[in-house]
């Protein structure tokens, strides 16, 4: 699986997980490769409608929406389909 094949993997399972919340941004925001393990860990990050800002201030202030943050761990296979090993939050610090 090359590093392509396995971020696209774990966005389809970040959409098929969290899908029906209503997430948006949808968004890579790190991948590395375990060699000793033969696994993928890819961050990605998205938003859901409750971590916009409510009321005139979340208007005014638009461009500051919260994140949410998974780490998606995915054996590394040759023909690209990926098992999901695992998902995880990312603990971010504010």
């Amino acid at each position: 699986m090359d590093v392509k094949s396995a971020v696209a993997r774990a966005k389809q399972e970040i959409k098929a997980l969290f899908g029906d919340e209503g997430i948006s941004d949808v968004g890579l925001e790190e991948v590395e490769y375990e060699d000793d393990q033969h696994k993928w860990r890819v961050t990605i990050g998205f938003s859901r409608p409750w971590d916009l800002p409510k009321g005139a201030l979340g208007e005014f202030a638009g461009a500051i929406k919260r994140r949410d943050y998974k780490v998606v761990q995915i054996a590394d296979s040759t023909d690209g389909s990926g098992r999901i090993l695992s998902v995880r939050r990312l603990e971010v610090g504010v």
